[in-house]
């Protein structure tokens, strides 16, 4: 569960939000008297089904991420500190990368690299 709102914070604070708008708008007088009734739970259901699929999608991600990190084959992640000198950063054991509760470390970078933020990489060396 702790993973689920680590991945998904951002997604729940916007669908709250378009919640509030949702009811705020479906509540006012120039609006249909079933307005709430269907408009408010029609919402909810659409935002729900998006977060739990990008939930699965991006577990299942990870998951592969990290079973090709395992396995001892490169890794490519986002590197969002350094978009315009260094956007992406390839990851391998070989480099002296370690993984630890879904985040990838070295000593000689600053900051871990969340698996979330990374895909398999597949090169002329590893083709799968």
């Amino acid at each position: 569960m702790k993973l689920f709102f680590e991945l998904e914070a951002a997604y729940i604070v916007i669908g709250i939000f378009i919640l509030a708008v949702t009811a705020f708008v479906t509540t006012r007088p120039f609006v249909g008297r079933n307005a709430f009734k269907i408009g408010f739970p029609g919402v909810f259901l659409i935002l729900t089904f998006f977060i739990i699929a990008h939930y699965v999608v991006t577990t299942n991600r990870m998951n592969d991420v990290e079973t090709r990190f395992i396995d001892h084959k490169p890794v490519i992640c986002e590197n969002r500190v350094q978009r315009k000198v260094n956007p992406s950063v390839i990851i391998s054991q070989a480099q002296g990368w370690s993984l630890n509760e879904h985040i990838f470390t070295n000593p000689q970078y600053n900051r871990g690299f969340h698996t979330a933020r990374c895909l398999e990489l597949f090169n002329e060396e590893y083709p799968d």
